[in-house]
């Protein structure tokens, strides 16, 4: 059933010899990569290895069975088990993004509702940087434009995990179905007539590349340097330290004013491009795809609401796949694994329903 699989368990053990290799791990780029790819495979390989001895058993157990009752049975009880392991590996061999092992960069931004938006992208900020702690990741403020009353214009951020894992686990292929358009409903701490009110803010989600992964020619971006100013505009430093850069292929502009120096901040600018441009690749890839290839469940820009957040009623609601639930209070503080594992299920639904499997 699994026949094709012979090429991963090859590229597996090549993995593995490199992995031993002192000159691999001289090369920090050539390590995070071949480990990247070790822990993709590794889940497979643990379920492929189970599926052919639980084969093997049973094979040997139906040819005995005439022979010796007791072996009937234990066919029987093989047979019980091979079902969740054949499901499992059928799911891990179903197509995946390639980012999905990546570090993550999220942009949120305010919208629509003026300076409840912005306290709203702030509020978004706390929860995904909660969460992220929760998993024990580390966040990182790469830019931040703050507004006079603690909100946010705009604020990116780099999510790192500690180390190399599953796909499933790490920041991109967990983070990435959070991009969209965030709508939130409450009545406002700058409204008086205790009103409700209905805002929202833009996430966008990409995955964090190196410089080897994307290569971004020098002629074709713009640098520029301008003063940093703060809240109110407020100045943060007397130099010019902020930088803007404008890839003039794309027109993708990206700034960056939160470090002290110009080096600094150039250096958090371009992560931000590679990111950018990335994601803008993707999202030319997916509309070039057939309908039927196009997720359901993702988005790589801010131009489809997703998710609704009332506070009246403590309810949570993502539109994409009808999830509901009374917990808000608890999800702004960063409890969203009930969420993030439905879309990822959805997302792993659609999946095989695009090779053919019935979900």
């Amino acid at each position: 059933m699994f026949e094709s699989t012979a090429p991963l368990r090859t590229e597996f053990h090549e993995l593995e010899t490199a992995l031993a290799d002192p000159a691999v791990h001289a090369d920090l780029v050539r390590a995070r990569k071949v480990g990247r790819r070790y822990a993709e495979l590794m889940p497979i390989m643990k379920a492929l290895d189970e599926y052919e001895r639980l084969t093997d058993d049973l094979e040997a157990a139906r040819e005995l069975a005439d022979e010796d009752a007791s072996l009937a049975t234990e066919a029987a009880e093989l047979q019980a088990r091979l079902g969740p392991v054949t499901e499992r590996l059928t799911r891990l061999l179903a197509p995946r993004d390639p980012n999905d092992s990546s570090d993550a960069l999220m942009e949120i931004k305010s919208g629509e509702g003026g300076e409840e938006s912005a306290l709203f992208a702030g509020d978004l900020l706390k929860m995904y940087s909660r969460y992220a702690e929760s998993r024990g990741w580390k966040v990182e403020i790469l830019d931040a434009q703050e507004t006079d009353l603690g909100g946010y214009k705009s604020v990116t951020v780099a999510i790192k995990a500690p180390t190399v894992g599953e796909p499933d686990s790490m920041p991109y292929g967990v983070l990435k179905f959070e991009g969209g358009v965030h709508r939130v409903q409450r009545v406002p701490v700058t409204e008086s007539q205790g009103r409700l009110h209905t805002s929202a803010a833009g996430v966008l989600v990409m995955p964090e590349v190196t410089e080897t992964e994307i290569e971004i020619n020098e002629d074709d971006i713009r640098i520029d340097v301008y003063r940093s100013s703060g809240p109110g505009g407020q100045g943060v430093n007397t130099t010019d330290s902020a930088v803007r850069i404008t890839h003039l292929p794309s027109g993708i502009v990206v700034s960056c004013q939160n470090e002290r120096s110009q080096l600094q901040n150039r250096e958090q600018a371009m992560r931000m491009l590679r990111a950018r441009l990335t994601a803008a690749a993707e999202s030319e890839a997916a509309n070039a795809a057939s309908a039927a290839r196009r997720s359901q469940v993702r988005t790589v820009d801010r131009s489809e609401r997703i998710r609704t957040y009332n506070f009246p009623e403590n309810r949570i609601s993502d539109h994409r796949i009808g999830f509901k639930s009374y917990n808000l209070d608890q999800v702004l503080n960063g409890d969203l694994d009930a969420v993030i594992k439905a879309l990822q299920e959805a997302d792993t639904q659609l999946r095989l329903s695009q090779v053919g499997v019935n979900p």
